[in-house]
């Protein structure tokens, strides 16, 4: 089971996102993935990132490479995942 995978839920632990959590899209080779926040939940645009500045964490989600980030938003809504984003609608209730 490879750790670096698409849909794995990471944080980024360098550069101004650090400390945000971003979900893997796509793997473009073994140093670098594609990542996205999205952008509406974590302020992390879709972007190029090296695998040694992402902290991988125990989540994972069901999706298809290249997923568009409107759909990640509602995967990320329906698993229910306030501890990594910090979803003020989920707090509520």
């Amino acid at each position: 089971m490879p750790v670096m995978e698409i849909g794995r839920i990471c944080i980024k632990t360098a550069g101004r996102e650090a400390g945000k959590p971003c979900v893997i899209v796509d793997v473009i080779d073994k140093n670098y993935v594609l990542v996205t926040g999205p952008k509406s939940l974590s302020g992390i645009k879709r972007r190029r990132c090296n695998v040694k500045h992402l902290a991988p964490t125990k989540y994972r989600l069901e999706i298809m490479k290249g997923l568009k980030d409107e759909e990640i938003e509602k995967k990320i809504r329906d698993m229910k995942l306030n501890e990594i984003y910090s979803l003020k609608e989920e707090r509520r209730k």
